[in-house]
């Protein structure tokens, strides 16, 4: 209460009034602007956070593309792999195909040779039994016959031995 004792009523009155006239003053003059201010720090604001929001959309977009490529780069490598084993499969069915041929042909070309060689044997054997033969009648017989004929003797007579066999 002393406060109010040291002020008068004028004083009061006048500072009420000062008061007042500071408020519309600034009202007029820089209400506006403070506002202004106010709401482009506002927008600003809220458009930084727009910017955020479609930064973060944008970053999840692209995170999903970079998925979806991913995912897509992944089935192709699968594919590949696949493709990969087909070809190496296909390779060694080939080989493997080839390998029996080459063991067919080896082998049809050794019982070839093989027959001919038997058969070379027994030319040669029943030369060896005419020529053998032929000493054991000529010692049977004490002459000897035409070589020309006692070789056809003895070989039609092996000839005929050999297919009843």
């Amino acid at each position: 209460m002393e406060l109010l004792k040291l002020l008068s009523a004028n004083e009061i009155i006048a500072q009420v009034v000062n008061f007042l006239l500071l408020l519309i003053v600034l009202r007029i003059f820089l209400w506006r602007r403070v506002l202004k201010l106010l709401d482009e720090r506002r927008e600003k604001i809220r458009s930084q956070l727009e910017g955020i929001e479609s930064a973060k959309k944008e970053a999840k977009r692209m995170r999903d593309d970079y998925q979806k490529e991913l995912n897509a780069v992944e089935t192709i490598k699968k594919l590949k792999i696949q493709e990969g084993i087909e070809e190496a499969r296909k390779e060694a069915d080939e080989i493997k195909r080839e390998a029996l041929l080459n063991a067919q042909r080896i082998m049809d070309s050794a019982e070839s040779d093989i027959k001919q060689e038997i058969a070379k044997a027994r030319e040669g054997l029943k030369d060896e039994i005419i020529d053998l033969t032929i000493r054991g009648v000529e010692n049977v017989v004490g002459e000897k016959l035409t070589e020309e004929g006692d070789r056809k003797l003895v070989k039609d007579f092996l000839d005929n031995a050999g297919k009843k066999q």
